[in-house]
């Protein structure tokens, strides 16, 4: 795999529509349309208690990327009800054009006060061309079990050969490096399958092995090229990684013949942190997609995507 960077294509920090919110485009993932290319992002507020709450927001652009087109001025969906597993923020959004259907993931956070937060996936639809979302349920569609106990999130879903299947992300322990450090968390890519997108059956093991100790795990995203499948993600380690640019998240990269297996394969994911610059210290949060038979990918680069995305084009595939 051999990725063209063409740079960062949006700063909210730059932009007017973030005069209420204090920078982030989290997570960039898509809807195409004809002529334009919608991209949904998490951006983040501060609630009355100095706590971030995350929105989903989104830009329109052109299909060469140069220009954005429009914004949302709106609520495209609401954070939950009280007590509900998103009732403080969704972060991400992944949005599945699939049969006539536009479908939304929502990554739903709530705060705990052990730890900092706990989350959920849920659905949401859209009947006005993704410009707002409504949720199928108050609940998630897929959350903890007894062998994945904390921290469901990150949903990326595809549909092939008429079966959904979902990439995400579990909690498999909060930690403390020192005693008196707030707990972290570590967490790895799971898969699950479904008929319908929201009755899910978790395959209920880690699907991509670590590649550093205390490996987190994090935005898992698919493509299929020919006959293989191919996965992005972003991973890090599990302390000391907000400071230290060497534990912080960087690209990883595997492939599947069958869905089933994967093998990792960092060495030839393609992309990496620039020498200097916006991505220079971290990559994170990658979302493929294919438009006009060309591939791409969007990601966030240094402090998780204060400072908005860029985007990649797949230039040669072996």
């Amino acid at each position: 795999m051999k990725w063209k960077k063409l740079g960062k294509i949006f700063d909210p920090l730059a932009h007017e529509l973030f005069d209420a919110y204090i920078g982030y485009a989290q997570s960039p993932q898509v809807l195409i349309f004809n002529d334009f290319i919608r991209v949904y992002f998490s951006t983040r507020k501060q609630s009355e208690n100095g706590k971030f709450i995350s929105h989903i927001q989104y830009v329109d652009m052109n299909k060469q990327f140069t220009k954005v087109l429009n914004t949302s001025r709106h609520e495209v969906i609401p954070v939950g009800n009280l007590g509900c597993y998103d009732e403080h923020g969704i972060f991400p959004i992944n949005i599945l054009d699939y049969d006539n259907k536009i479908y939304a993931y929502l990554s739903g956070w709530s705060r705990r006060i052990s730890v900092s937060v706990e989350t959920g996936i849920g659905l949401a639809m859209s009947y006005d061309s993704g410009k707002t979302f409504q949720r199928v349920g108050n609940g998630p569609v897929l959350s903890s079990s007894l062998s994945e106990p904390y921290l469901v999130v990150d949903g990326f879903v595809k549909n092939y050969d008429e079966l959904f299947h979902m990439w995400y992300i579990y909690g498999t322990v909060w930690t403390q490096k020192n005693i008196n450090d707030e707990p972290e968390r570590t967490y790895k890519i799971g898969h699950a399958t479904s008929n319908d997108g929201i009755h899910w059956k978790k395959d209920l093991k880690q699907i991509i092995p670590d590649n550093i100790d205390y490996e987190c795990q994090a935005l898992p995203t698919v493509i299929k090229i020919k006959d293989r499948y191919h996965m992005y993600f972003a991973y890090r380690s599990t302390f000391d990684f907000r400071e230290n640019s060497n534990n912080a998240y960087k690209i990883g990269y595997a492939y599947s013949d069958d869905l089933l297996n994967w093998i990792r394969d960092d060495d030839n994911a393609g992309i990496s942190l620039s020498e200097k610059g916006w991505d220079s210290q971290m990559m994170s949060y990658p979302h493929l997609f294919e438009c006009d038979e060309e591939i791409y990918m969007l990601y966030n680069g240094n402090e998780f995507g204060k400072y908005g995305f860029g985007i990649a084009k797949l230039e040669h595939n072996d």
